[in-house]
């Protein structure tokens, strides 16, 4: 096969074309009607009262970290298997990442590593939990939701390679619960691999409208329009000298008028990236029945295979962002896929070992279960689009490295 086969790639249709050129030609390229169209549609995609879209994904963990008050020495639990922005937002704030080792057969943060640490300090020394919906698979959120009152935690669910995944609440095997329910905020991403793409772009839902209305303001230099909570005077805002003319008679804020009331930042999304995000959220269930497929079918071909040493299985609530097996040979099967123009990709190298949080103090065999899972994993092409006559022939190409 001649054409190279990535591990992710973006689907964009005619329809996605012609709604970007749409909103080009319109009056409004940022801070427009689209945003707002975006973020409805969102919300109501994950059953969420409020959603606000940002810049990217990153931005929407720093955002949710500032909203919660996530201050100098605050402590952070997360893991180490995700792309570094979900213990990064912490730093950002100043505040102390905590990783927890993985479960090693859902590769997701380990909700009793968590308790071990909380139980190993008073209450209070922790600030809040950050799991993240590893590969596509659910965290069950009741259980850290429970955990997280117990302990006066609040919640940010990095849902960026979910949206649409679910587990079953425990309360009602029939009721499935997705993205947000039991967080206090949930982030998503827009990049080109994910499930619904826009070039950049995140999102944050959240069900509780102070939080929401503190991104909002976060988000755009930390200004406020609201006449009902300016802080200066209307004499101030309208420009008149009340030294000079005692007790104006004024009783409206100009309609030019804002405040900057805190340190935010420019975290905007464009019109049109908002216009590509709302057309391909339409096809996202499609999508997710695909990607499901895909991953039913890898998971056949693999299964019982004496060289897999794990893999992704096939679970209903499962978004399959990526599909990865645990292999012997990792770098040997990496590079040979290469050669044959599958451009497979690993996901991801332990945050607690990165550089930077070595120097923080974190040292190989601090987290076991992830360590051991880095030395295997490797993550196939895994996206909608992806033909049954290739994924067929990288099946061929992984049994071919390991048969000979």
């Amino acid at each position: 096969m001649n054409n190279p086969i990535p591990y992710g790639r973006q689907n964009i249709t005619e329809e996605d074309i012609e709604v970007v050129v749409s909103t080009l030609k319109s009056d409004y390229l940022t801070q427009g009607p689209k945003i707002a169209e975006f973020e409805e549609a969102f919300a109501n995609y994950v059953d969420s009262k409020f959603a606000v879209a940002v810049s990217n994904g990153t931005a929407a963990l720093h955002l949710c970290a500032l909203a919660l008050n996530v201050k100098q020495g605050d402590k952070v639990i997360t893991t180490p298997i995700t792309f570094a922005a979900s213990a990064n937002c912490v730093r950002y704030c100043g505040g102390e990442v905590v990783f927890a080792d993985i479960d090693p057969e859902t590769y997701l943060l380990d909700i009793n590593n968590v308790r071990k640490l909380l139980e190993a300090e008073p209450k209070g020394a922790y600030k809040g939990i950050i799991p993240v919906d590893f590969a596509g698979r659910a965290v069950d959120l009741e259980a850290f939701r429970n955990l997280a009152d117990e302990y006066g935690l609040w919640i940010i669910e990095d849902s960026c390679h979910a949206p649409g995944g679910f587990f079953n609440d425990a309360k009602d095997d029939k009721q499935l619960c997705g993205n947000g329910k039991f967080a206090d905020l949930a982030i998503f991403s827009f990049h080109p691999v994910k499930h619904i793409a826009s070039g950049e772009g995140g999102m944050i839902t959240t069900n509780n409208k102070d939080l929401y209305e503190k991104l909002l303001q976060l988000r755009t230099h930390g200004i406020v329009k609201d006449d009902s909570k300016y802080q200066n005077s209307v004499a101030f805002a309208s420009g008149v000298n009340e030294s000079l003319i005692p007790n104006p008679q004024l009783t409206d804020y100009p309609t030019w008028y804002m405040e900057m009331q805190e340190l935010g930042y420019n975290y905007r999304i464009t019109d049109f990236q908002a216009a590509l995000g709302e057309s391909q959220l339409k096809r996202a269930n499609d999508g997710l029945k695909r990607r499901r497929e895909i991953a039913e079918t890898y998971f056949e071909a693999f299964k019982g295979k004496d060289y897999i040493k794990g893999q992704s299985g096939v679970i209903g609530g499962h978004a399959y962002h990526l599909y990865i097996l645990e292999v012997e040979d990792r770098l040997g099967l990496y590079n040979y896929l290469r050669d044959q123009n599958i451009f497979a990709q690993i996901h991801y190298i332990p945050c607690h070992l990165m550089p930077y949080y070595r120097e923080l103090g974190w040292k190989e065999g601090d987290l076991p279960n992830a360590e051991d899972y880095y030395r295997h994993c490797i993550s196939l092409p895994m996206f909608p689009t992806l033909t049954n006559e290739e994924q067929d022939f990288v099946i061929d190409k992984v049994n071919s490295f390991y048969e000979g």
